[in-house]
């Protein structure tokens, strides 16, 4: 494999995207409401936790944090995807090709690092209580939250430099945002060390946080098993049934995707994945953690009667 200065092609064409105009006028109604519903829905959830003293905990801390990763996952594919649906031309700059795949890679490597983090701060909470307040203290948190971020940039930032780098000797991509696959599909020199090279990395981060989450759940489930009273168990194991759901939802379809040898013989499959990777899973976490978490309800719940009482003084 040789990799060459920096490649001459200035644009690249979508071509997963659909032609016909009903289509595309219906796509874009669908994604511009589930977009605005995955900001409406993550900014209530940001607005809460810092507004409400109740919810001033390490918890949600992270949470807010991810609801403010969610928002900026999915502005990386889906504003140039509703631009496109619009457009005669379905085309990316080059350079805005590769700023999308960067990011694209760069916060769901910051997601995964930081739901390993979600885990160890339930791990501590659940299995060390009394210490708690000891080790998730306010520094430590926002030393986590660097490591998220600065553990992210670093892991993407060489995998993004090599195909900047790369020779392409044709424009069509074959798929609705720049991703990795098809782009070292239009390369003209042989990708195998490149896509081998991604398959060790994407296995390295998604496999090692799974596990790393997994290990921290092993201990909180046998943890909570020990406790004497029902009640007390069900209250604790509640605490960490919305970030089981965010995990499953986020490793499972990411490992499918990701975690292959050879991505570039189902692309086809890649596309279904990737919409409800970049779509749908920012929209449903506040929701997750809305209905499944009792405390975030009884805060919204208080949060809507104050507003409801105000209106009506003022009406």
């Amino acid at each position: 494999m040789t990799i060459g200065n920096w490649s001459t092609m200035t644009e690249f064409t979508l071509t997963a995207l659909p032609d016909l105009p009903e289509i595309q006028v219906f796509l874009f109604v669908i994604l511009l409401l589930i977009y605005t519903l995955t900001a409406t829905g993550n900014i209530m959830t940001i607005s809460l936790i810092w507004t409400e003293p109740h919810l001033q905990t390490p918890m949600y801390f992270f949470l807010s944090n991810l609801s403010f990763l969610d928002i900026l996952y999915s502005t990386v594919v889906t504003p140039k995807l509703l631009a496109c649906l619009l457009a005669e031309q379905k085309t990316i700059s080059f350079v805005g090709c590769i700023t999308q795949t960067y990011f694209y890679f760069f916060l769901g490597t910051v997601e995964f690092i930081l739901l390993t983090v979600m885990s160890f701060d339930r791990y501590v909470a659940i299995c060390n209580p009394l210490r708690y307040p000891i080790i998730m203290t306010s520094r430590a948190c926002l030393i986590l939250l660097l490591g998220c971020w600065l553990g992210a940039f670093l892991s993407v930032m060489v995998p993004t430099i090599v195909v900047t780098k790369l020779p392409y000797y044709r424009k069509e991509i074959n798929h609705f945002f720049c991703d990795i696959a098809p782009l070292l599909q239009v390369a003209c020199i042989d990708t195998h060390l490149i896509e081998k090279i991604n398959f060790i990395l994407s296995a390295l981060v998604l496999l090692s946080s799974l596990t790393f989450t997994a290990g921290s759940y092993t201990y909180i489930i046998s943890t909570i098993l020990r406790i004497p009273s029902v009640q007390g168990c069900q209250k604790a194991f509640s605490t960490c049934v919305s970030h089981i759901t965010v995990v499953s939802i986020v490793y499972g379809s990411n490992i499918f995707v990701y975690v292959r040898p050879n991505q570039n013989n189902s692309l086809d499959f890649d596309k279904v994945a990737a919409v409800f990777i970049t779509i749908v899973t920012p929209l449903l976490n506040p929701f997750i953690y809305s209905l499944r978490n009792e405390k975030v309800k009884e805060v919204l719940r208080e949060t809507v009667n104050r507003l409801i009482s105000l209106i009506l003084r003022k009406s």
